[in-house]
């Protein structure tokens, strides 16, 4: 049950070229309409929704299947598979709907209303096969509502290069704001031992943000289903797909979307267990950031803001390769950091909070520089009457078959990695969990640097 936002290629020129396509049609030297705080602020508002209902419980998942439901790693992994199953039915389910029969303000707002009573639920159920089907109903019903919101905001904003970024950044701040709030939660409701048990509340507050969000979506623009020119969006949608740089995307999708499951399925229980600790400069950001990982992991979406803002000043002047490149780096980096903490610290004597710290920070340049401006690269390859097709479709392989197999592999490395100790209890040897995603990351630059192709958009062109 769990989805990279949700959640695969970047080009350094895609903001500069798109934007010469929006200004085509236009008197020359003349700028795009603005959108209006009134536009902008509905959006962003339906973006921090859209992500606080995700980020309240996503990051504490593993570290409560794990201590507090007692489920093994590949359990767990089996877990975070069934988050994919949503994706790979929206584009069939969801796309359909909100391309040819449905406004999409109202399919997302049944969608949200339905999903608080679903996850609601997990916060109770002990049984694993009960937590894994409903969690696979959960995620058809949720995993489809974050293509569609870039769907929708795609379809209002005036420019969409220009306002993309200053609306889908709220939707971090919303990320941000119930992991720290969760962390704290945890901190001052909870004694150390029972921080697990206390990560239950997180799925309520996640279905009383879906409440809000559900009511919220109806007071949306209306947002239409468009006649096209085949009865079935995702046949017409598959079709713009298979031609590049589409393909390529979508390629390239898949074996990132498994690098990010490692972070996202293992991270909160890895930093966590620096945070028990609890002394000197550890104590100190506990009581900034909460416990349990969830908290500490919005660093990673802090330096994502930055990132996001920082992307329009350099995408006309950096290749797409480079920005790309520079996004895969960031990942075997990462990867490399926590993997190998104990060793770097002591060669260079950086604190090992430091060293993850840093690690988490990363996570900007990850998304930011390979993940934000896909969907962007979708909504701009294809015609307007199959964007929500083609934008459940990208998220059929970075948030379906990408999480799929990365969960299937995360779980199958878990158990890998798992150390019997002598009191009967396991530990997890981190340095070889992570050293997987990382070493898969270095191919994965490898094959981008020699095969990925270049040029401009061929709709902006």
């Amino acid at each position: 049950m769990s989805w990279v936002h949700g959640t695969c290629r970047i080009e350094g020129d895609l903001l500069y070229l798109s934007v010469m396509t929006t200004l085509t049609n236009q008197p020359r030297f003349q700028d795009p309409p603005k959108m209006g705080l009134g536009l902008g602020s509905r959006l962003s508002f339906m973006m921090f929704l859209q992500y606080a209902i995700w980020g309240a419980w996503l990051p504490l998942l593993y570290p409560f299947l794990k201590d507090y439901r007692g489920f093994e790693p590949g359990q767990i992994g089996w877990m975070f598979m069934a988050g994919g199953v949503g994706a790979i039915l929206g584009p069939f389910i969801a796309g359909q709907i909100a391309d040819r029969w449905f406004n999409t303000e109202k399919y997302l707002g049944i969608s949200h209303l339905i999903g608080a009573i679903v996850v609601w639920q997990l916060a109770a159920i002990e049984s694993y096969w009960v937590f894994f089907g409903i969690s696979i109903l959960y995620s058809l019903i949720y995993a489809p509502t974050i293509a569609l919101t870039n769907s929708l905001a795609f379809h209002h904003m005036p420019n969409r290069d220009r306002d993309f970024g200053l609306v889908r950044v709220w939707g971090t701040v919303g990320w941000i704001v119930v992991g720290i709030g969760i962390g704290q939660w945890l901190l001052h409701s909870y004694p150390q031992d029972e921080w697990a048990m206390g990560m239950q509340d997180a799925f309520k507050l996640s279905a009383l943000l879906g409440v809000v969000m559900g009511v919220y979506c109806f007071t949306l623009p209306g947002t239409p289903p468009q006649e096209g020119e085949q009865a079935s969006a995702t046949a017409e949608a598959i079709q713009e797909v298979r031609k590049n740089p589409l393909l390529t995307l979508f390629l390239l999708a898949v074996p990132v979307s498994m690098i990010h499951q490692f972070y996202f399925v293992y991270t909160s229980e890895f930093l966590g267990e620096y945070q028990k600790q609890g002394e000197g400069a550890i104590e100190a950001i506990n009581s900034v950031f909460g416990v349990g990982g969830g908290g500490l992991m919005t660093i990673g979406q802090m330096s994502e803001i930055l990132v996001l803002f920082l992307i329009p000043l350099v995408a006309g002047i950096w290749s797409r390769k480079s920005l790309l490149a520079i996004g895969l780096a960031a990942y075997a980096l990462r990867m490399f950091l926590f993997s190998q903490i104990e060793w770097i610290h002591s060669v260079t004597g950086i604190a090992e909070i430091g060293l993850l710290i840093a690690g988490v920070a990363l996570h900007g340049l990850c998304f930011g520089c390979f993940i934000f401006v896909a969907f962007m690269v979708v909504d701009e390859e294809c015609t307007d009457d199959v964007k929500a097709s083609a934008q459940n479709l990208f998220n059929l392989v970075i948030v379906g078959i990408g999480i799929i197999v990365g969960s299937y592999v995360a779980g199958l490395i878990g158990e890998m990695a798992k150390i019997a100790n002598t009191d009967g209890s396991s530990s997890m040897d981190w340095s070889m969990l992570f050293s997987v995603p990382m070493y898969a990351a270095v191919v994965c630059l490898g094959l981008l640097l020699a095969f990925y192709p270049g040029g401009r958009s061929s709709r902006a062109s």
